[in-house]
């Protein structure tokens, strides 16, 4: 989209928080790994920018990457990953 279409930049950043709050639920359960494999596509090499000030072009990825409620909802799975990482792996053996 142009920076000059208001009314589309307006739908786009009204539509996000609502498609986030729709896909809430899976977010809480399975946010962080769905989080990553969407960062990996949308900045993946090759791939066209989602802010590009020199021709005027922001894409619809822009609102979703910097909104605080994805984060937000992703925060709990996060969370639970960094903890289980430093655990370290479980023993299958019971100790003696």
């Amino acid at each position: 989209m142009r920076y000059e279409e208001r009314a589309k930049l307006a739908g786009v950043r009204a539509l996000v928080p609502l498609g986030i709050l729709v896909a809430s639920p899976v977010l809480l359960v399975a946010g962080a790994p769905i989080r990553r494999y969407y960062f990996r596509h949308v900045y993946r090499d090759g791939g066209p920018h989602i802010l590009d000030k020199e021709r005027g072009w922001v894409s619809a990825h822009y609102f979703v990457v910097t909104n605080p409620l994805l984060w937000w909802l992703c925060w709990p799975t996060e969370t639970l990953g960094r903890l289980l990482s430093r655990r370290g792996p479980a023993r299958s053996d019971p100790p003696r």
